[in-house]
């Protein structure tokens, strides 16, 4: 295993979230999946090797944030225990941190002890998909670590979510669960919060666009935006294909996203991301 990342210079992201808001540039975030059963990648890059390769693949195509996820959180997935999430997670993070210091890394964990160690061994940002739900330790750490918080909104646990989830008003729930919670990690100390919607995360097809095509009220929270659409369900149940044939649907939705509110998209496919920014940025241009 590499040095721990205490002993390296950590990548300079301490202002991430000023930066996205003050900039016309929206981020991409490349998905690296050390998983052997995510929903679409899983298996693949398994191995340390395998996973620093596609790291360095989505470096290659000029990737804003590394994101490293070591736990599957499709519907229906079993939990992982924090020793064995960072057996998965050190090799690679430690790798990315002394070679390519950089590109920011980010840590999909709703583990507040894997987010401690992650963040001694240089992790930017800790993503996780509970919202704090699920680890009732997580904002103190957060606001203890000083690092940029991805809060993700999901209605039950992975294994839980997707049995018959059920809302009065998505959007309005969706709302009211951020200020609640970016209130909890304000007061324990959060500085930088990206909000996350959480599509496909205990919602069905129609809550999903529903939040789509409403993006652009969570702007009034003041905070960045992250969009999760890559590949997902809410792709494939309506064009009735499958998340490797779904590229053309994660475009479609990510050029959506962006024109209402956006700043990272979080992707499988960083060159294709990058020319949806391109693109997106030139029709703003237009008068």
């Amino acid at each position: 295993m590499d040095t721990p990342a205490k002993e390296i210079k950590k990548p300079a992201f301490q202002n991430a979230v000023r930066n996205v808001l003050t900039t016309d540039r929206a981020l991409v975030m490349g998905i690296v999946n050390i998983t052997p059963d995510s929903f679409y990648d899983g298996g693949r890059y398994i191995s340390e090797q395998e996973a620093i390769a596609h790291a360095e693949r989505l470096i290659a195509e000029v990737v804003d944030i590394i994101d490293l996820g070591a736990v599957s959180t499709r519907p229906g997935a079993e939990d992982v225990a924090p020793e064995e999430e960072l057996k998965r997670l050190l090799p690679v993070l430690d790798f990315l941190v002394k070679h390519h210091p950089q590109i920011p890394v980010s840590i999909d964990t709703y583990h507040s002890a894997v987010a401690k160690k992650v963040v001694a061994h240089g992790a930017s940002i800790i993503n996780d998909i509970s919202g704090g739900t699920m680890d009732e330790q997580m904002y103190k750490t957060i606001g203890e670590l000083k690092v940029p918080y991805i809060l993700m909104h999901i209605q039950g646990t992975p294994k839980t979510m997707q049995v018959e989830p059920h809302y009065t008003n998505v959007v309005e729930e969706v709302y009211q669960f951020f200020e609640k919670r970016i209130a909890q990690l304000k007061s324990a100390g959060a500085a930088e919060i990206i909000l996350d919607p959480g599509f496909g995360f205990g919602k069905t097809v129609d809550h999903n666009f529903a939040l789509l095509r409403h993006l652009d009220r969570f702007k009034k929270l003041g905070l960045p935006i992250l969009a999760g659409l890559s590949r997902k369900s809410m792709i494939n149940k309506v064009l009735k294909t499958k998340p490797e044939n779904a590229l053309t649907g994660t475009i479609s939705l990510n050029t959506i996203a962006l024109l209402n509110g956006a700043n990272i998209l979080r992707v499988h496919d960083v060159k294709e991301a990058k020319q949806v920014i391109a693109l997106v940025n030139q029709y703003r241009k237009a008068e």
